[in-house]
């Protein structure tokens, strides 16, 4: 039996979207329903290093912007360029619901618990933070179709964001 005590040790904080359009989702999410602030940014060539895709090295690109509601983070992923799970998603389904997240502390550990329970990987890359840390790993369960689980790891420090909205006053 597999030890899943790095997966299992986090519960589920985010939840995530692909939408067409960033800049217009994080204004609808705020004025509608009151989440932000929304903080972007902008990942791929240049801030990724080892982007994978359905088990092949590649480039993608994506934007993409993080809120929290109490305990509950939102994301909402904007894919621009590359092979990538986001553009998958919109081209056959289109704007919705994509996955589910948890940080790990030990993303490593995590993604081997996973894959020895059968989990197929489908989507990573690292180096998302100020520092060169920070991973995504994004898998499908056995038994379960349709679900996308995503593991993090939280940079220490995050790269300067592409925007804010709603902007600081002042």
């Amino acid at each position: 039996m597999t030890d899943l005590t790095p997966f299992l040790d986090s519960p589920f904080k985010q939840f995530a979207l692909v939408v067409e359009d960033l800049d217009a989702s994080v204004r609808v999410w705020h004025e509608c329903f009151g989440i932000g602030p929304w903080t972007a940014w902008r990942l791929g060539p240049g801030v990724l290093e080892d982007m994978t895709y359905l088990g092949k090295p590649v480039e993608f690109e994506f934007r993409h912007a993080l809120a929290w509601q109490g305990e509950v983070q939102f994301e909402l992923v904007q894919p621009i360029s590359g092979p990538s799970i986001f553009a998958d998603h919109l081209r056959e389904h289109g704007p919705g619901l994509h996955h589910v997240g948890k940080y790990v502390a030990d993303h490593p550990a995590a993604i081997q618990a996973v894959l020895a329970e059968g989990f197929t990987p489908i989507q990573s890359a690292h180096g998302f933070g100020a520092k060169g840390d920070g991973a995504f790993a994004y898998f499908t369960p056995p038994g379960a179709a349709g679900l996308i689980v995503e593991l993090i790891e939280a940079p220490q420090v995050r790269i300067e964001p592409e925007f804010v909205y709603p902007p600081a006053a002042g």
